[in-house]
């Protein structure tokens, strides 16, 4: 009996070579789509689907493609090539720049209308992802991984020498509800706690500062150990990531003007401590 495998086209994208790698290395070990499947813990439909291009692969497959074959820490680990994926559905110079932000000795950041990704809880950023897949933006497997790279960043910045983190909101991050009550009343409670710590500083930019607010957009700078500083700013299109240094102190002058406009910490705190309480 003939079987009917699909002709592949591993030039038409990234996800197309890597499933053409993964059945090339399946074949030349003489396996079929089942006995993969059982090494590395899904459905022989699964193998299919990532062979054909119909599915994108996932951190946690392509680590259990690796350990199946062998391939973990090689230059030709399809970890490796799974991050090439993702590198290159991301934004315009976000791969660049968490490189130097798990580095960075100090980071300030400005964001609108979302918590920030650094400070939200598993649980915000689970709603979050839940809403684009929702849209049909984004696959369930492209939100788990999301969830999961921002764990990893965040992860990153607990490391023995922290890095200070100056954090200015808007309040429309704070009054903006995500994911129900109890994940926001948790969400506000988690950006409480941040406050208190010793290495970091919250302020709200209230709604009252109209056009002095100098962003319209988020924006990121981050001082290295050799105080070299980089900007990062996104829009809904692109980032953009930027070492020149007359540009960045322009921005780091905007910044100490917000940081100047904005409520202080301790008022800050009150204020989110009035939303988790149903104050206005």
């Amino acid at each position: 009996m003939l079987v009917n495998i699909k002709e592949l086209t591993p030039e038409a994208s990234p996800q197309a070579a890597f499933g053409a790698r993964v059945r090339s290395a399946r074949e030349a070990r003489g396996w079929k789509q089942d006995d993969l499947a059982e090494m590395v813990g899904y459905s022989g439909r699964h193998i299919s689907a990532i062979e054909t291009g119909r599915k994108p692969p996932t951190l946690r497959f392509s680590r259990s493609l690796d350990a199946a074959l062998s391939l973990a820490g090689t230059p030709e680990s399809f970890e490796r090539g799974w991050g090439e994926i993702r590198n290159g559905s991301l934004l315009e110079g976000f791969p660049e720049y968490v490189g130097f932000e798990s580095r960075a000795v100090e980071l300030r950041m400005f964001h609108i209308g979302v918590i920030p990704g650094l400070l939200q809880t598993p649980a915000y950023a689970r709603a979050m992802e839940e809403g684009n897949v929702r849209r049909g933006t984004i696959t369930p497997e492209q939100a788990d991984e999301r969830v999961s790279i921002l764990a990893e960043r965040q992860a990153a910045l607990t490391r023995p020498r922290l890095p200070t983190m100056l954090v200015v909101m808007d309040e429309s991050c704070i009054r903006r509800p995500v994911g129900g009550t109890e994940v926001m009343n948790d969400q506000l409670r988690h950006l409480m706690e941040f406050a208190k710590l010793p290495n970091s500083m919250l302020q709200v930019a209230p709604y009252d500062i109209g056009e002095r607010r100098p962003f319209n957009l988020p924006i990121n700078l981050l001082t290295m150990s050799d105080r070299s500083m980089i900007a990062y700013a996104e829009s809904q299109a692109q980032g953009h990531l930027d070492r020149e240094a007359t540009f960045v102190l322009s921005v780091l002058s905007a910044y100490h003007q917000l940081q100047a406009e904005s409520l202080s910490q301790a008022d800050s705190v009150a204020m989110i401590e009035q939303l988790r309480k149903g104050s206005p």
